[in-house]
């Protein structure tokens, strides 16, 4: 796709700073960064939210993404990842794409981006539960 920045670092078309890569899959630096060692991971077909993936993807990328996870840890010495994903929402690039950031005790990321909140009740929790499991 010409107007997708991600496909254009794929194919060479835009510099990125390149990581790793796959047959199915590549790595780069995010230029914007959680924290410095933040990573992204796309496949290298272009597919916008992760519902678009085709199932024989899913596991040579989401092995990429794991054996990314380990490698930012070791390599950075970093304590541990956060590994995240946004659909639609939030998605700053509309290209499939996760997110591997380099994370160490007391660096100030708490929990998620965003404010927590609460189930009213069990059964307000429950029929989340239902309206999701009925759309599988």
């Amino acid at each position: 796709m010409a107007a997708c920045l991600f496909c254009s670092i794929v194919s060479g078309d835009a510099e990125g700073f390149h990581v790793a890569s796959t047959d199915e899959a590549m790595a780069f630096l995010d230029i914007r960064p959680v924290f410095k060692g933040h990573v992204l991971v796309v496949p290298r077909e272009h597919h916008v939210v992760l519902g678009d993936l085709p199932s024989a993807l899913l596991a040579p990328y989401f092995g990429f993404v794991r054996r990314l996870a380990v490698a930012v840890e070791a390599g950075l010495g970093a304590g541990g990842t956060f590994v995240a994903m946004n659909n639609k929402v939030s998605q700053s690039v509309a290209h499939l794409h996760t997110h591997v950031v380099p994370r160490t005790k007391g660096d100030g990321l708490r929990g998620f981006f965003w404010p927590r909140t609460k189930y009213d009740s069990d059964e307000e929790a429950r029929d989340f539960a239902a309206k999701i499991a009925t759309a599988l």
